[in-house]
């Protein structure tokens, strides 16, 4: 197999230079999320400012990426985060990952800061650095059609909007145009544009090797009809399709979490809803036959872009007690314009309306009254955050930041674990994910785990799961964390959508069918959950190296210590000292939950570990 080369790029010297990416590295790390940790912590000073011009950018597709299998579409943008100030990655799928593979590159190293605004020009050829200044200023959407004509109608971009430009911290690199697939969190968009690089656009044809071309097509031709017959509802409404679900489990984050119950709200914007009325047609990643991805055009607003997902749906809905689709839908487009993670910007906004209602933000501040309910002020909101005026300067950077700017009293609703907002699954609902929450390398991050997952019903039989847990307790807890995160941890670092587990129902017996086909390799099941295990450690380690450990494995006040007054979930509160003293024993961490000598040599990370004394 061709593992792909590396780009290196140092914007300041104006210099590209490549690099090949080493088979055993490769097998220990794979590629995605997991080399691109292997290289930052080697390679990066972390003492250094996330916006400081030699902080690398790191944009790395997956091991599986473009290879064919479907759902290997993924690629991971990875830095330290301008948001939080430790790990920070943002994973993305669509069509620019796989067309970046096809170049007969892997992944980009950037460095440096131009001196005026630029972007890449990726092809098989080569990679140039081209002006962007006529481009600079203009929203995703914008970029996306102009660049295309500089370069090749058939070309993908990938761009930061007015956001990213101006820094906020909360800022997103937006891919593929209207169809808005994000790298959303973290704020890798402002990372982007501290080094004044608007867009990355790509073309190629080169598809990647496979070791064993026949073997690959002769189980996909038995793996994906299996699949399909899990995923065929999935693809119907996409996660939009589960807000009610969610709602009535007790799951849905409400009012800025502070209410149990939603069930007319969450009617009226569930996908079930908004669907029939707005839908264009079904969006699909390249090669994937699920098609979650949905298209909405709006005429009466003129709106023509993909349509919100449910972590965006929860945001603009229950989190602001907003029930007209109209002003959710619009939120969602102007974010994929302006470029702004939705689930960051959507807490920033249902912070600022508790804190409007308690007196901290005043009308003056804000220029206008900012009352739960109004999608019409959420909307406004996105206008200042994006620009940085009013109360979008304070916005712009996060609920931790501006909490600070607030005082105590603002400290109490500020949801986010190491200063990343949370995405929209309640962990009073799941306890599961109280313990994912509160150790995930980037912080409030669902997608470490998606432990919630087996809670409801879906099985992962290779791991000895096949009938669900009891959402509501700790007991057991620890343990399932423990092997969701190294489960689901293989994801991005094969560059495989996590939908095929969601909605396809693989594991990991099947992925590492996958890989050995594609590469040759020989790995066991056993080998593939180990190396996401390696991949997870050496995110701790990176932290860890910052500073963090137990005191910083914590649930916001609100979600650790006040039950949900009422619904499913009322009354349900996580036991996070003991998840947290069981999921550390698993881990091989000490008490302070530093990974010990003993796990690193098993895991065969003794070089890495000495940089982390």
């Amino acid at each position: 197999m061709d593992f792909g080369r590396i780009l290196e790029v140092d914007l300041s010297a104006g210099k590209i230079s490549e690099r090949e990416v080493k088979e055993e590295v490769a097998k220990k790390f794979f590629g995605g999320s997991g080399l691109a940790a292997k290289i930052l912590y080697d390679e990066a000073d972390l003492s250094l400012d996330p916006f400081d011009r030699k902080n690398p950018l790191i944009f790395m597709a997956g091991l599986l990426t473009g290879c064919g299998i479907p759902g290997t579409v993924k690629l991971s943008v990875c830095s330290k985060s301008p948001l939080t100030g430790v790990w920070g990655e943002s994973t993305v799928g669509g069509h620019w990952p796989p067309e970046f593979r096809f170049t007969g590159y892997s992944g980009i190293i950037i460095t440096g800061k131009a001196d005026a605004p630029v972007y890449l020009w990726i092809t098989e050829s080569g990679a140039e650095i081209r002006s962007a200044e006529e481009i600079w200023g203009l929203d995703t959407f914008q970029a996306d059609e102009r660049l295309k004509g500089q370069t090749d109608e058939k070309a993908r971009v990938a761009a930061i909007g007015p956001a990213g430009e101006k820094l906020a911290r909360i800022a997103s690199i937006v891919f593929d145009g209207r169809n808005a697939r994000n790298a959303g969190r973290c704020g890798v968009g402002a990372v982007m544009g501290s080094k004044n690089l608007k867009a990355i656009v790509v073309r190629g044809k080169k598809v990647p090797e496979v070791a064993d071309k026949e073997g690959l097509k002769a189980a996909l031709k038995e793996d994906v009809p299996v699949i399909m017959k899990y995923a065929e509802a999935f693809g119907k409404f996409g996660t939009a399709g589960g807000v009610e679900v969610v709602e009535h489990l007790g799951d849905l984050p409400i009012k800025n979490w502070q209410l149990g119950s939603w069930t007319e709200g969450a009617k009226k914007v569930a996908g079930q809803a908004m669907q029939p009325k707005y839908l264009e047609k079904h969006y699909h990643c390249l090669g994937c036959p699920i098609g979650c991805g949905k298209i909405y055009k709006v005429e009466e607003l003129g709106l023509h872009g993909h349509a919100p997902e449910y972590e965006t749906i929860a945001g603009f809905g229950p989190m602001c007690l907003n029930e007209d689709p109209l002003p959710l839908i619009e939120a969602n487009e102007l974010c994929n314009r302006f470029g702004l993670d939705t689930i960051s910007t959507s807490s920033c906004i249902a912070f600022a309306m508790e804190a409007h209602e308690k007196g901290l933000l005043s009308k003056e501040d804000i220029g206008f009254e900012l009352k739960w309910g109004d999608g019409k002020a959420a909307v406004a909101i996105i206008h200042q955050i994006a620009k940085q005026e009013k109360a979008g300067k304070l916005l712009a950077h996060g609920v931790l930041r501006a909490a600070k700017e607030l005082g105590p009293k603002a400290t109490e609703f500020a949801i986010h674990t190491k200063g990343l907002e949370y995405a929209f699954h309640d962990p009073r609902a799941h306890v599961s994910m109280a313990c994912n929450y509160a150790t995930a390398p980037r912080g409030g991050d669902h997608l470490a785990a998606l432990s919630y997952l087996l809670d409801r019903g879906i099985p992962l039989s290779d791991l000895g799961y096949t009938t669900p847990p009891d959402p509501h307790t700790s007991d057991g807890k620890a343990k399932i964390t423990y092997d969701m995160q190294n489960f689901i941890g293989v994801f991005n670092p094969l560059g495989l959508c996590v939908f095929y587990y969601m909605g396809g129902r693989i594991g990991p017996k099947l992925i590492a069918k996958w890989i050995n086909l594609v590469t040759g390799w020989d790995l066991n099941m056993d080998e593939v959950m180990k190396a996401s295990e390696r991949i997870f450690n050496l995110k701790r380690m990176y932290n860890a190296r910052l500073g963090l450990s137990r005191k910083d494995d914590v649930l916001p006040s609100r979600l650790a210590n006040l039950a949900r007054p009422d619904g499913t979930a009322a009354g349900v509160l996580p036991d996070m000292n003991k998840m947290l003293s069981e999921y550390y024993e698993l881990r091989g961490w000490g008490e302070r939950g530093i990974p010990t000598e003993e796990k690193m040599k098993e895991l065969g990370l003794e070089a890495e570990a000495r940089l982390c004394k």
